[in-house]
């Protein structure tokens, strides 16, 4: 079942999920606990009884009702209409984060690159849609969330200001990190996240001045694993569309923007992005020599 959607929307927080997994289990009889004893640890552990409580009970419901707690947890909201975005808006949004995230030349760098494909693919009277997927995949490979990033997206004002809008009172803040520099490992060699405290507010700030050094012989975490593959997929999928332009016909047009689209599959951090970078690589291969050989199949839609 999804518990974390479920005990999000019913309790406002997703640390919910864990008793509400409790409930649910319990419920099922899967539990070899009595409900007193059960409350009773909630109590004692002082830690949000009420809405722990509420959540264990909210599990028990879904257990009895799974559909009945789902309707109560999400009610029907009215239907938003979104148009589709133009190519032009695509690129500009893009084109401000990549300035914000980095600078100006490296913005640039995305927007000439995107400038080469839009003319190729008017060339040969195709449409946009490899435009569209270049825009989308390689602003997605650039603006990869390393250490600069995360500071930067915490200390912009718009976390605080969530924060603020969702909470009230007084509260405080921790946070959930594995800096590769250093967070320890498990037996598999995967970094384990550790929490830090409300202190970590100002090193994000110290820190997110640093992005300058982003991918420079002066940037300390430019040498980890993961931030060089993160810097290579860049290169290669550059490499890829440049290949993709001097060939394109409107025969392997389809093709072609399949290939620009291969990054979405690329999804996590760490091992988890490692792992779907290899299941990529060798779709990719399949598909450049589909390319190659001119067997894409009409036009793209």
């Amino acid at each position: 079942i999804d518990a974390t959607r479920l005990a999000t929307a019913l309790l406002g927080d997703s640390i919910a999920t864990n008793l509400f997994m409790l409930g649910f289990a319990f419920q099922k009889g899967l539990i070899p606990l009595q409900e007193a004893s059960i409350l009773q640890a909630i109590e004692l552990n002082g830690v949000a009884v009420d809405a722990n409580k509420q959540a264990f009970s909210w599990g028990r419901r879904g257990a009895v009702s799974l559909e009945q707690v789902d309707k109560i947890a999400s009610p029907v909201k009215p239907m938003i209409v979104q148009m589709p975005q133009n190519l032009e808006t695509l690129i500009r949004r893009r084109i401000a984060f990549l300035t914000e995230y980095q600078n100006a030349g490296y913005a640039k760098h995305y927007e000439d690159l995107i400038a080469r494909v839009r003319d190729a693919e008017t060339g040969i009277g195709a449409g946009d849609s490899l435009s569209k997927a270049v825009a989308k995949y390689l602003f997605k490979l650039m603006a990869y969330k390393d250490e600069y990033e995360v500071a930067r997206l915490y200390t912009s004002g718009d976390f605080e200001k969530r924060l603020n809008d969702t909470f009230e009172g007084d509260f405080r803040v921790k946070y959930n990190l594995a800096p590769p520099l250093l967070a320890k490992r498990d037996a598999q060699g995967h970094l384990v996240k550790a929490q830090y405290g409300a202190w970590m507010k100002y090193a994000f700030k110290w820190l997110a001045k640093f992005k300058g050094l982003r991918g420079t012989t002066l940037d300390p975490f430019g040498y980890t694993a993961e931030r060089k593959m993160e810097r290579g997929l860049i290169r290669d999928y550059e490499a890829l569309i440049v290949e993709m332009l001097a060939n394109l016909a409107p025969k392997n047009h389809r093709t072609a923007v399949e290939l620009a689209c291969l990054p979405e599959r690329i999804r996590g951090f760490g091992h988890v992005k490692e792992r779907n970078v290899v299941a990529v690589a060798a779709e990719r291969d399949r598909l450049l020599t589909q390319f190659r050989n001119g067997a894409g199949i009409g036009l793209a839609a």
